[in-house]
């Protein structure tokens, strides 16, 4: 068995910090939920609204990313992992600089060094090796990642992840949907918690 797991949304969650940038920016009012479907969708609806909304993006994935929180059970997750001794690798389709960040933060490092600061890499922590952490310029690279490194499971927030025709076939699906959105597709696993995507993984080996 090896895990691999989306970066984010599906371990940093950055509803808060995109609610502050895009009130600040002056693209939402105060009442949009802080969450960043709402906030996406609130955009999208202005003119200009697709631009605008990759800037609030390169925002919270660059200069503002360490402000981002990890999202609750995922440290008790990757916790269990350690302690059964199962492989794990953070597998993340994040290009090195964003099209629209003037301050040209590298989104890798910025993504590295706020996994560094919460301890995914202390031995005191996760004890994650840094190696265990892959980026892919595209979606197409993501899923060359996954197949390379052998994954069994895969888990991501993202729907059209699993959907791309070169995903691998052999690769449990697993999406992460808070909202407990279902998919229509009878071989992906829609799960609103970590603690139910780990009751489901080894639930079945107990």
């Amino acid at each position: 068995m090896i895990i691999g797991v989306d970066f984010d949304n599906t371990i940093a969650t950055y509803g808060d910090l995109m609610y502050k940038i895009a009130v600040g920016a002056g693209f939402v009012n105060k009442n949009v939920v802080a969450n960043k479907q709402a906030i996406r969708n609130a955009i999208r609806a202005l003119p200009d609204g697709e631009k605008k909304w990759r800037i609030v993006q390169a925002k919270a994935y660059g200069p503002y990313m360490k402000e981002a929180k990890l999202i609750e059970g995922v440290w008790t997750f990757f916790t269990n992992l350690k302690k059964m001794g199962i492989p794990v690798y953070i597998i993340s389709h994040k290009t090195e600089y964003a099209d629209f960040d003037p301050s040209k933060t590298n989104l890798r490092k910025a993504a590295l060094s706020w996994m560094e600061e919460k301890k995914f890499f202390s031995e005191n922590g996760l004890g994650l090796c840094e190696d265990n952490v892959r980026f892919g310029a595209t979606r197409i690279e993501k899923l060359e990642w996954i197949k390379h490194l052998g994954c069994s499971h895969f888990i991501d927030d993202l729907e059209e992840v699993f959907r791309e025709p070169d995903f691998p076939g052999a690769v449990r699906k697993i999406l992460y949907s808070p909202l407990s959105i279902k998919t229509s597709l009878a071989d992906i696993e829609a799960l609103s918690s970590w603690d139910s995507i780990y009751e489901n993984i080894f639930g079945r080996l107990n």
